[in-house]
């Protein structure tokens, strides 16, 4: 017989980063055969089974000749159910059923179920950004992707839920008596469905008593500072902590497509709900490992917790009970904003700038620092229980704060703040930073290099730099805790109203970055 060739297109994801891959779909003469070649995994192997089972669902035979089925470029490693659509429309098209010009230049990416059924994928938004990236005017997804992948814009979208009615709107033809398909959903499956928080069901009035530590939660979130909370049980840490998102600013459109991407590569995206808007907060428990928290996992790294706290909050209770090298493993991404996960044959990297939130008890009993109680813990016990979080983590804590059980006194003052007034005055500190550094790269006084905070223009007066040299002299300060006292300090400025950083901005940020609260100061 005559060679056919005929070439489809599909995604595959490293990380967020979507790939275009040619499906080339060669019928010839030889052994009869099915070969899938370019570096596939063992679920992409499977999908030759769901192809021909959905043809046949379909009423097309199967081929009686030698199939090659070439996944380019061969060094990409492919992952997943996301090819079985260009499979089934590349050999639908060398078969007849389709015409081959009609299908070249679109993307087809959906799992194919055994009665011919269309269903989701993850990483559907991805997959759309990659094809617009790279040029692709038409993407194909199963209808239940629709809503997804209809966030990107320039992109036309096709959904559908059956092969047999992607085939009629390409102009193929199929035979008139065709097998009954399934039930819908006779499987059961459920898609991952990310959890909805109501942040709005609670509000930073709920803490009382607790007026420092508010104050330190308003100056995280303004300036995007990491913080610890150290204090006895029932001081309000996790309280505290829970209302971080409450007084954070919506995310501006590309913090909330790359949040949005790796909640859909996560599986865990709503695509009812649109584009994720409001800052992740992500909470998990102590006992998780270090896949669950910094990514990875058997074959392609999925993203762990500090991923999918991406432009958000990562919450870590009980924070001395997790495990050291856990910890440790967050220092590089608190530095660089993402994280690089390195396998034998994978390369993946993915976001992962958040905002970092620890809190802990003092020592085992919890009652180290207590006003009322009195610590039954050895002073070993204490050191060794502290000694889990790392000098080198803490260094790159900004704010630390002490808390204690509120006295009834302190407890019948009024609430300072509320989210809603909180977040107006994170607002207007942030619309301050971002007026300082228009022009860079930067927008958060956290994330600014050292080396902008030594130019006299960017609102740091000579006094502030010659105590923080004083300070590092005296060994107090690291160069790393000099250059983070300094932002924190233009972010206390910032909440002020002040235009710029002076002695009085740099006392405060030195009473939150050694945790000691002083009114007076």
């Amino acid at each position: 017989m005559k060679p056919i060739l005929v070439r489809t297109h599909a995604v595959a994801l490293t990380g967020i980063t979507a790939n275009i891959i040619s499906v080339e779909t060669h019928v010839g003469s030889g052994l009869v055969s099915f070969n899938l070649v370019g570096m596939p995994d063992a679920s992409v192997r499977e999908s030759r089974d769901r192809v021909r089972a959905a043809m046949q669902s379909c009423g097309i035979d199967w081929f009686e000749h030698r199939v090659t089925v070439n996944l380019s470029p061969a060094g990409i490693p492919k992952a997943g159910s996301a090819f079985d659509l260009a499979i089934a429309v590349g050999l639908l098209a060398a078969r007849g059923v389709l015409p081959p010009s009609v299908v070249d230049g679109t993307v087809f990416t959906a799992e194919l179920g055994l009665d011919g059924s269309l269903r989701p994928i993850r990483g559907i938004l991805s997959s759309v950004l990659g094809a617009k990236r790279e040029g692709m005017k038409q993407v194909v997804v199963s209808d239940r992707s629709l809503a997804e992948a209809q966030l990107v814009p320039g992109v036309e979208i096709l959904g559908f839920s059956h092969l047999r009615d992607l085939v009629t709107h390409f102009g193929g033809r199929l035979p008139s008596v065709l097998p009954p398909l399934l039930p819908k959903d006779i499987l059961g499956q459920k898609k991952l469905v990310r959890e909805v928080r109501e942040h709005e069901q609670v509000d930073l009035a709920d803490v009382k008593g607790q007026s420092f530590a508010v104050e330190g939660l308003i100056l995280a979130a303004a300036g995007g500072h990491h913080m610890l909370m150290l204090g006895e049980p029932g001081a309000g840490k996790t309280m505290l902590a829970r209302r971080l998102p409450t007084i954070l600013p919506a995310l501006d459109d590309e913090d909330a497509i790359a949040a949005t991407a790796i909640h859909s590569v996560s599986g865990t995206f709503d695509s009812s709900t649109g584009l994720i808007r409001t800052p992740p907060i992500e909470m998990p428990h102590h006992s998780a490992t270090m896949a669950a928290i910094i990514g990875g996992g058997s074959g392609v790294p999925r993203p762990g917790a500090i991923s999918r706290a991406h432009a958000g909050v990562l919450v870590l209770d009980e924070a001395a009970e997790f495990s050291p090298q856990v910890l440790d493993a967050m220092r590089e991404p608190l530095e660089s904003g993402v994280v690089n996960l390195q396998r034998a044959r994978h390369h993946v990297e993915y976001p992962a700038r958040f905002q970092l939130i620890l809190a802990s008890n003092p020592c085992p009993c919890g009652h180290a620092i207590s006003r009322r109680k009195s610590c039954t813990c050895s002073s070993i016990q204490q050191r060794r229980y502290l000694s889990r979080l790392s000098g080198p983590l803490l260094d790159r804590l900004d704010i630390q704060i002490p808390m204690m059980t509120p006295s009834p006194a302190q407890l019948a003052e009024p609430p300072a703040y509320s989210s809603k007034t909180a977040k107006e005055a994170v607002e207007r500190a942030r619309a301050r930073a971002r007026k300082r550094w228009a022009g860079t790269p930067w927008s958060l006084n956290a994330h600014v290099p050292a080396k902008l905070l030594r130019d006299p223009q960017y609102g740091i007066d000579s006094a502030v730099h010659k105590g923080i040299e004083h300070a590092i002299e005296d060994g107090t300060l690291s160069l790393r805790g000099a250059t983070r006292v300094l932002r924190l300090a233009l972010t206390v400025a910032d909440v002020r109203g002040a235009d710029r950083a002076g002695l009085p901005e740099l006392s405060k940020a030195l009473m939150f970055r050694n945790g000691v609260e002083n009114a007076n100061a």
